[in-house]
């Protein structure tokens, strides 16, 4: 059955002038951010001594942003919906603060901000001004939980905060440039992941206003039918909104707005009262609208609305030229500012109705400060899930298989504020248990062989896609607005999202050091596993464990990276991490089986202290170690640890002491991170003059970069992953690599002067070993199962 026809002209001739006005307030607000630091309302002639020397921010996507926000204030007073906006455009901050100031959020955030001609000429001072707010829409800005200055992440951020969030509406504006990014591109298909009978809505809304930077955009450039069918083919059901005369376009997207509220009202009532028997057609919108819409039409004999130069600053001399001030002020003065805003410089009374009130603003809604609607997990006791230890290093278990038992209950607790991620990784990272209690989320199509371990549902909670993008995306959008999440991702393949960590660390240190009023929001939990010293069937394209040199860069406020040796360590962290607000937790834990070294209350202590000295493998009691052989990482322990066991056979009077990290951030100074250790602390574990050989997980300079600082730096002898890989055994990997037992046994004896020379008939021994293991995996294509199954002897 074909759809009925829009409404021709839902709005009343009033309230259409009405809107169209409160329309050009966000637009003169929004090209006053722009230019203006003085006379904000237009209240002498414009000089250019009014004007900012320095013009930044963008102009080109805010009318179009403007436009749709106005639109949305109308049904949300209509119908007390429940609205958040996400802005996609990448300099899309002057329509959403402009939107914030004239709903009076923004004034009541920052005071000197306030609703009069002195608090709107500082609104306009300090966009984008040395001390001020971005024009992107950062964590200063109220009603948002996008910065938008990386694209491509709009779609997945707004799909992330309608995960369990029934009656919330996210209308998420994707900017025509960000809509060509891969991560854009791919997040258009989380719609099959909606569940209508318990997850919001997602309303996207793709503004074709035409022109990036300087270029075209593609989707503006293909036909109508083509862009269509590719929205179908999304699985979306695409209305079009199309002009440029604001009469018509106003009434336009009323209709269209009112029809998509009514078809979405509708796909959730049906889903809520029958179930969900069908994967629903969402709808979005296309707007196209000019770019740079009601800005000057020509500059200078070139096009600028409706073209690429309306994209940043339109008119860019105006401090210095006459003619561009006149255009300027011409521009401005179109808007009539002194009807918007009255004597004061408040908005007039007849528009500041078109608002809504209280907690229903977009800017003040607070599922845009997911914090302020946390609450904590209901956790289980994770020492409930402890391995048994009976003697140290001598029997193996899969930690993550320990793990996925604890998140299942985890999951069991809190079936509408948890939900665990994946690329199609947790039955590969024995995360598998989690399906005890909720299979995947799946809405699109099913077939027979689906029943037999496919483990698909719509009910389903555990998120699974192939693109590591749209999964960071969806639990960014799921933990900003307050719920809570663990994002679990192969180790060579986290990078895939370095630039999204990047950003939403920097979104956290923001808000946490400065903004106050952001209340704090569950922490973004990634669990890094399938590890490079295990890739020995992928080789070397799988061996990268280089996302931790990437965390370290970020602020210490907001990181934290954790190293778990064993699956009791591994539960002491995890419960650690869902408990903990405002940080980005990197846990980095190995799928496969591995030896176990501590039992539930040993972990527990050594994890609460992040680093600590094992006495049952070390030789030092009493007296001033020779050494300290230090390690970070599963294998990397089990492989110092064996390198102990052959120096004790071989030399029985040295002193060796073993030490163990666990957060990674202790090896800093206490003055560079909050985890880490006084200096007296770190010199009491690794001396101040002894030969530190450190086997760690990772590139070894990462060890360098937090320890250059501490006193017995040049002693410390770091191993990590050099770069060297193919299709290896296990101990073949360590080996060329130089963090195996044997290599690291050799270091040992060439840095402990007592051993110099005496030492040297051993050292033969051990390359011998060497080799003989490397033969002996060529030959064989395995290791031998001495090493295989390798314990700690004591």
């Amino acid at each position: 059955m074909a759809d009925a026809p829009l409404a021709q002209s839902p709005l009343q001739s009033e309230e259409l002038r009405k809107m169209d006005r409160y329309w050009q307030a966000c637009n003169y607000l929004s090209a006053g951010m722009i230019y203006l630091r003085a006379n904000p309302l237009l209240r002498k002639p414009l000089t250019a001594e009014h004007i900012k020397r320095r013009l930044l921010g963008h102009w080109g996507s805010d009318p179009g942003q403007s436009f749709l926000l106005v639109h949305l204030n109308r049904l949300i007073k209509q119908r007390d919906l429940n609205v958040i906006f996400i802005s996609g455009p990448g300099h899309g901050a002057p329509a959403t603060l402009a939107h914030s100031y004239l709903e009076g959020r923004y004034s009541e955030i920052y005071p000197d901000r306030s609703e009069t001609e002195d608090g709107m000429a500082q609104l306009f001072r300090l966009f984008s001004f040395p001390g001020g707010v971005g024009s992107h829409c950062t964590p200063e800005t109220p009603g948002s939980i996008h910065e938008g200055g990386e694209l491509g992440y709009s779609l997945s951020h707004a799909y992330g905060a309608a995960f369990d969030n029934p009656d919330l509406i996210v209308a998420a504006m994707v900017g025509d440039g960000e809509a060509e990014t891969g991560p854009l591109a791919t997040s258009w298909h989380s719609n099959k992941f909606l569940n209508p009978a318990r997850d919001g809505a997602v309303l996207p809304v793709l503004h074709l206003n035409g022109y990036k930077i300087a270029n075209p955009t593609i989707l503006a450039r293909i036909p109508h039918e083509e862009l269509e069918a590719l929205f179908i083919g999304y699985g979306h059901k695409p209305y079009f909104v199309e002009g440029d005369d604001p009469t018509q376009m106003h009434q336009k997207m009323a209709a269209t707005l009112d029809r998509c509220i009514d078809e979405i009202h509708a796909i959730q009532r049906e889903a809520r009262t029958q179930g969900v028997r069908k994967r629903p057609r969402w709808p979005m919108i296309v707007l196209r609208s000019p770019k740079g819409w009601t800005g000057p039409r020509e500059v200078a004999g070139h096009k600028v609305e409706g073209s690429w130069r309306s994209h940043q600053v339109p008119i860019a001399d105006a401090v210095v030229s006459r003619e561009s001030l006149r255009l300027v002020e011409a521009w401005l003065k179109r808007y009539q500012p002194e009807t918007l805003f009255d004597a004061s410089g408040r908005l007039v009374d007849e528009l500041r109705a078109l608002a809504p009130e209280g907690s229903r603003r977009i800017s003040a809604n607070p599922h845009a400060n997911g914090g302020a609607l946390c609450k904590a997990l209901d956790l289980p006791p994770f020492q409930d899930y402890a391995v048994a230890v009976k003697k140290p290093a001598t029997e193996y278990a899969p930690p993550t298989d320990i793990l996925g038992k604890f998140l299942r209950d985890v999951m069991r607790r809190n079936m509408t504020s948890f939900r665990v991620f994946g690329p199609d990784e947790n039955a590969s990272n024995k995360l598998t248990a989690i399906y005890e209690v909720s299979k995947k989320t799946w809405l699109a199509e099913y077939e027979d062989s689906d029943a037999d371990g496919g483990e698909l549902s719509h009910d389903g909670r555990v998120m699974e896609m192939l693109s590591e993008h749209t999964l960071e995306g969806w639990l960014e959008g799921y933990t900003l607005t307050g719920r809570h999440g663990l994002f679990a991702t192969y180790e060579a393949f986290v990078h895939v999202i370095d630039s999204m960590f990047n950003q939403h660390a920097k979104w956290l240190e923001k808000a946490k050091r400065e903004l106050r009023w952001r209340q704090p929001v569950p922490s973004l939990n990634l669990l890094i596993t399938s590890l490079v010293w295990r890739q020995d069937h992928n080789g070397f394209t799988h061996q990268d464990p280089g996302f931790l040199d990437v965390v370290t860069n970020k602020s210490p406020d907001v990181v934290r990276i954790y190293l778990p040796p064993d699956a009791n360590c591994l539960l002491s962290v995890a419960n650690h991490c869902l408990r903990s607000r405002d940080y980005v937790n990197v846990i980095v834990a190995d799928k496969q089986p591995h030896l176990q070294y501590l039992d539930m209350n040993e972990a527990v202590t050594h994890c609460t202290k992040g680093i600590g000295i094992w006495d049952w493998a070390s030789t030092d009691q009493g007296f001033e170690p020779d050494v300290v052989v230090a390690c970070a990482g599963d294998i990397a322990t089990m492989e110092a640890l064996a390198a102990v066991e052959i120096l004790k056979g071989l030399f029985a009077d040295l002193k060796i002491r073993f030490v163990n990290v666990v957060d990674l951030f202790r090896l800093m100074p206490e003055t560079e991170h909050p985890h880490g250790l006084s200096n007296r602390d770190f010199d009491s574990l690794f001396t101040t003059s002894k030969p530190v050989i450190f086997n760690f997980h990772s590139y070894a300079t990462l060890v360098h970069k937090l320890t250059y600082k501490r006193t017995n730096h040049e002693n410390i002898h770091v191993h990590g992953y050099a770069e060297q890989g193919n299709i290896n055994t296990p101990l073949e990997l360590a080996i060329i690599n130089g963090i195996d037992r044997f290599t690291l046994a050799i270091d040992v004896i060439d840095r402990v002067p007592s051993l110099r020379g005496t030492g040297d008939h051993a050292k033969e021994r051990l390359r011998d070993q060497i080799i003989d293991h490397l033969n002996y995996a060529h030959t064989e294509g395995i290791d031998r199962e001495e090493i295989r199954e390798w314990c700690w002897k004591g």
